[in-house]
């Protein structure tokens, strides 16, 4: 039996959330893919807060981030993972629909594992979101005591 990570998916866009959920589940690439709506509830998922009170302490396997967030913004979010020794080794793509330099630059300086471009096209998005999925959920080695896939 095999069992893979779980993924956090941090997003405000219904549509975007959608698209995401529809892509992960197609491959069935995890056991578990968490929705924080916005920056805040993504900081209370990590630290097991609010309605996460309950949760496993286990750290997700990738953190799929959006940038323009409500209440705590994605550069705060990452900022604050690789500001803390439990959270800095998991691993944290960028998708975003920002094409500015500047929250490139600043995603990498904090850093962030990659830094994807959200495509407009809706098949683009939908293999985009899988090949991330495949990758850092399934063939990519998380770091010591994160879930990971058992053979």
């Amino acid at each position: 039996m095999s069992e893979l990570g779980r993924i956090l998916v941090v997003e405000d866009d219904p549509r975007d959330v959608e698209l995401t959920l529809t892509a992960l589940d197609e491959y069935k690439l995890a056991n578990e893919v968490v929705l924080a709506r916005d920056g805040k509830e993504a900081l209370d998922y990590l630290y097991c807060r609010e309605q996460f009170a309950s949760r496993s302490d286990e750290s997700p396997a990738v953190i799929l981030l959006d940038l323009k967030l409500p209440k705590v913004n994605g550069l705060e979010v990452l900022q604050q993972i690789r500001s803390d020794e439990r959270l800095k080794m998991i691993p944290v793509v960028v998708l975003t629909s920002s094409h500015e330099e500047k929250d490139m630059l600043t995603s990498y300086q904090l850093g962030v594992n990659a830094y994807v471009v959200k495509p407009v096209d809706f098949h683009e998005f939908v293999n985009a979101v899988k090949e991330l999925g495949m990758f850092w959920a399934v063939i990519n080695q998380p770091p010591p005591g994160s879930k990971k896939k058992v053979l």
